[in-house]
């Protein structure tokens, strides 16, 4: 970690420049007991426990781990959508600026496949608690976040042995764009407009 509050990688950063600062408004969505809105800084702590239960080594997908101080850094530049039950983060969905990740080496694969439009951002890394997939979420989540970014183009990669996801995502209006390996575990890259 950085001083920036950046995850670092080994290897030399892409620059992007990034848009105009993201401006919040306000989204709450209400489904049954679950509240779904922007992050804020009391989320984080659920966030990262969120993020810690899928990681690889604990059998999850996710292929970064991001820090305390990147989520405080997320929540203030672009819209960090986050789920709420009874208190508790039940699943989040981060937008970024390619300037916010393009120090990271898998970024850099996705990028070099497929650059997007100029203000293209990153779409992801999107997370649900175990006992609250297959309900839908990660598509109001992901509505929620259109509704912040409309008109602008998001992009994500998913594990090509993630066909869960992958066929979530392509639920969601979703569009293969592109293709990459990075480690040996190839990648698609997905695109959308807001």
């Amino acid at each position: 970690m950085g001083s920036d509050g950046r995850l670092h990688e080994k290897g030399d950063g892409m620059a992007r420049s990034a848009p105009t600062r993201w401006n919040p408004t306000t989204v709450v969505m209400d489904a049954a007991d679950e509240e779904i809105g922007l992050a804020t800084r009391d989320d984080i702590a659920g966030m990262l426990d969120l993020q810690e239960q899928n990681l690889p080594d604990r059998g999850g997908d996710l292929s970064v781990a991001l820090s305390l101080e990147w989520f405080e850094t997320a929540i203030v530049d672009m819209p960090v959508i986050v789920a709420r039950k009874n208190g508790r983060v039940i699943g989040y969905l981060v937008s970024s600026t390619f300037a916010a990740l393009a120090h990271l080496d898998i970024i850099k694969a996705m990028m070099r496949a497929y650059r997007g439009s100029g203000e293209a951002y990153v779409y992801g890394p999107v997370c649900v608690a175990r006992n609250e997939r297959g309900r839908g979420l990660a598509g109001r989540l992901f509505t929620a976040l259109r509704r912040e970014l409309p008109q602008r183009e998001g992009i994500a990669f998913i594990r090509r042995d993630n066909a869960l996801s992958l066929r979530a995502h392509a639920r969601m209006g979703m569009c293969e764009v592109g293709e990459f390996t990075h480690k040996g575990v190839p990648h698609a890259v997905l695109a959308y407009t807001g």
